[in-house]
C-alpha cells in the first residue's frame, strides 16, 4: 500500500514538473507583456508582473488595428470551421449511406490521400484558381480553399459507421427521408463529434499565417497572425517585446475561450473521456 501511495505522489510530482515547463513559455509571455519600456532588456529578466499589461495592451491594440485583424480571423476561422462540419457529415452520410455508387472506395482513398499532401504542393494550384476568380484580398479567398475536411469526413464517416443499420430502416418504415434521417437523427447523435471538429478546425485556421499572408494585400484584409508580425516594425530597430507579447496575449484569448467551452465535448468526441 505504502508502494502505490509513494508511486502516485512520485507520478504527481513528474506531471507537475513537466507542466510547469509546458507552461512556463506562456507564463514570461504574460509577464513580458506586463513590463514597462525601460525593463524589456533588463538584466537579469524580471519574472515578476509589471503594471502595465492593460496599458501595452491598448498600445499594441491601436498600433496594428487589432480589433479589424480579429474580426478577420474570428470570421474567418468560425465559418471555415462551420462550412468543414457542414460538408463533412454530407460526404460522411454520403459514403455511409449510399454505398452503391460505383467508384465510392476509389473517391474515398483520394479523400485520404490530401492528408499526404504537403502544404506548399498545394499553394500554387490554390493561388491560380483563387485568382481566376477573381478572389484576391477577399473573404473568400480567405475560407472557400478550406471548406473540405479529409479529417471530418473520415471523423464522421466512422461514427455513422457505428450507428445501427435497423435505426434507418426504421426511419424509413416511418416516412423519414434521406436528409431528414440525416438532420433528425444522425447530426443529434454526432454533437460530441461536431464540437470536437469545430475547435480542431478553429484554431488551425485561427493560427494560419501563411495563407492569409500570400492571398491578402490590403491591412484591412489581414488576420491577427500577421498582425503579430506587423508588431516587429523593423528588424533594424530594437524591438518592444511588451507590446508584442501583449498583442499575442491579445491573439491568445479567443482560441483559449474555444478550447474552455469545447474541451469536453473535444474529448468525448475523440474518446478521452467518457459522456456523462
Amino acid at each position: 500500500m505504502q508502494i502505490k501511495k509513494t508511486r502516485k505522489i512520485a507520478l504527481y510530482i513528474i506531471l507537475t514538473v513537466i507542466l510547469m515547463i509546458v507552461l512556463f513559455p506562456l507564463y514570461y509571455a504574460a509577464v513580458m507583456s506586463s513590463l514597462p519600456d525601460d525593463e524589456v532588456y533588463a538584466y537579469p529578466p524580471k519574472f515578476f508582473f509589471g503594471a502595465n499589461l492593460i496599458d501595452n495592451m491598448v498600445r499594441a491594440w491601436n498600433t496594428v488595428n487589432m480589433g479589424r485583424l480579429m474580426f478577420n480571423s474570428l470570421f474567418t476561422a468560425t465559418s471555415v470551421a462551420f462550412a468543414k462540419i457542414f460538408f463533412s457529415i454530407l460526404a460522411a452520410f454520403a459514403f455511409t449511406y449510399f454505398g452503391n455508387f460505383k467508384g465510392k472506395g476509389f473517391f474515398f482513398a483520394m479523400i485520404l490521400i490530401t492528408h499526404m499532401l504537403p502544404l506548399p504542393i498545394r499553394i500554387v494550384p490554390t493561388f491560380e484558381l483563387v485568382k481566376r476568380f477573381n478572389w484576391i484580398d477577399t473573404y473568400s479567398a480567405l475560407t472557400f480553399p478550406f471548406f473540405a475536411s479529409a479529417t471530418g469526413t473520415l471523423l464522421f464517416r466512422q461514427l455513422f459507421l457505428t450507428v445501427p443499420a435497423n435505426l434507418a430502416d426504421s426511419a424509413r418504415i416511418d416516412g423519414a427521408g434521406p436528409m431528414r434521417f440525416l438532420f433528425k437523427i444522425l447530426v443529434p447523435l454526432s454533437k460530441t463529434n461536431v464540437g470536437a471538429l469545430f475547435l480542431i478546425e478553429f484554431i488551425y485556421i485561427w493560427n494560419e499565417y501563411l495563407w492569409p499572408l500570400i492571398i491578402t494585400n490590403s491591412n484591412d484584409m489581414r488576420v491577427v497572425q500577421i498582425g503579430l508580425k506587423m508588431l516587429l516594425a523593423s528588424e533594424a530597430m530594437a524591438a518592444d517585446w511588451n507590446i508584442i507579447m501583449a498583442g499575442t496575449i491579445l491573439a491568445l484569448l479567443p482560441p483559449l475561450v474555444i478550447l474552455l467551452t469545447f474541451q469536453n465535448t473535444f474529448m468525448v468526441g475523440f474518446g478521452l473521456k467518457e459522456e456523462k
